[in-house]
């Protein structure tokens, strides 16, 4: 696929790269006693406490080598900082967008091509990164550890006391919300006070009704979201009628509190939801299924993607150490560890999630019934969460979309 971010690094990325080149503040990563300390990166706070459980086992066989967590809020925004500080980690956990391609192809990262720690890579994965890249480069630059699932998660006990048959296409997805809504539940609990709690439900809408070459459409004036996303849109603001009183008042961290304790019978979020709502109530059974977008059930594939990305700073002083902790990070057994904590899924090969909590989904896994984020693709800086939550809040479906086109063109001409 041609490059889709081609032409959208930030005014002055030239020099982010420059300062990149001249080394990542290692001066003070190595002890008297000829110890390293290395400091690894991560965008996701759902993650912490599984990293440094791993971190605490790789420094007990590796006592010189010494591993500082940092899963800042607001992790990409922070990461592009301290690019122009001369200040770049030297182990990224990262998710695999467009913010991973713009900094990939910018040559920040160290280029893993021909490391045996890709032997045990999906290649499938390996190429959905490389696409964020672009065709110009043969590189590869971060190892496609954890993917995901983007999809809808139920309470099982409720949707068995409802009598509600597991949807497979949109109209009896809004079925099963009428069913739910006229016996007094919440169909859906929605968390939209966080702006990017709204791109699961558009990703999951969207996925499977638009063109999976969208953006290369786009960038090259052949498609608008004004002709490919109205029914998106549509679809989109057609489940706002299946909240709750206050959609718009709820956060994420309080929305997992809630179906936690039973509120709501859908909830569409991502796999990496599902450990904090099981710690808040390990009782609770849930369910996972794809979201039906689309009224063809066979065209309803199952949204997913990188969601952790591994990839090493190429200026970092201590690539040996630092590639020994990737290494170590992409061993079955630590691999196997990471998706069984997290939820999630492998993108190493012979790792695979057995929980039965995602017998719903496994089926679009074995049968390669996946289909990518299609915000992966945007241009990074778009905005698009935010462009999102405002078009939920207003209604205003022709003025969004005409937005969406807006921003999109001001991005490609910066």
């Amino acid at each position: 696929m041609k490059r889709v971010t081609k032409g959208l690094l930030v005014v002055g990325l030239s020099l982010l790269v420059f300062l990149a080149g001249c080394g990542s503040g290692d001066e003070e990563s190595e002890g008297a006693d000829g110890s390293v300390t290395l400091e690894m990166f991560s965008n996701k706070s759902e993650s912490i406490d599984t990293y440094k459980g791993i971190i605490e086992d790789f420094e007990s066989e590796n006592p010189n080598i010494n591993i500082e967590l940092e899963a800042p809020p607001e992790a990409e925004t922070v990461l592009k900082t301290r690019l122009t500080k001369n200040d770049l980690p030297d182990i990224m956990s990262i998710g695999g967008n467009a913010t991973y391609g713009e900094l990939a192809s910018s040559e920040v990262f160290h280029d893993f091509s021909g490391s045996d720690v890709l032997d045990s890579v999906q290649p499938s994965y390996i190429d959905m990164l490389s696409r964020l890249v672009g065709p110009d480069k043969e590189e590869v630059y971060g190892i496609p550890y954890a993917t995901n699932a983007n999809g809808v998660i139920y309470n099982k006990q409720k949707v068995k006391e409802l009598g509600i048959e597991i949807p497979t296409d949109w109209d009896e997805f809004i079925q099963a919300l009428e069913t739910a809504k006229a016996a007094g539940e919440i169909p859906i609990y929605f968390t939209l006070q966080d702006a990017w709690t709204g791109m699961p439900i558009w990703n999951g809408v969207a996925a499977n009704l638009v063109p999976k070459d969208f953006a290369q459409l786009k960038n090259n004036g052949e498609a608008t979201f004004q002709e490919e996303y109205n029914d998106v849109a549509s679809k989109m603001l057609e489940l706002l009628n299946y909240g709750h009183s206050d959609n718009f008042g709820i956060g994420y961290a309080d929305g997992n509190r809630a179906f936690a304790n039973g509120e709501g019978v859908f909830y569409i979020q991502g796999n990496w939801a599902i450990p904090e709502i099981l710690e808040m109530n390990p009782d609770i059974e849930l369910g996972t299924m794809a979201l039906p977008s689309n009224n063809n059930a066979e065209e309803n594939d199952l949204v997913s993607g990188v969601d952790v990305a591994l990839t090493i700073s190429d200026s970092t002083e201590h690539k040996e150490e630092a590639m020994k902790f990737i290494k170590y990070l992409a061993s079955e057994e630590v691999a196997q560890r990471y998706i069984n904590e997290q939820k999630a899924f492998s993108g190493l090969t012979g790792v695979l999630q057995k929980d039965p909590v995602f017998d719903g989904i496994k089926k679009y896994f074995e049968q390669g019934r996946l289909t990518s984020f299609p915000d992966h693709y945007y241009p990074a800086g778009l905005g698009t969460e935010n462009l999102v939550q405002d078009f939920l809040i207003e209604k205003n479906k022709d003025a969004f979309l005409e937005t969406m086109d807006s921003e999109w063109d001001k991005v490609l001409n910066r």
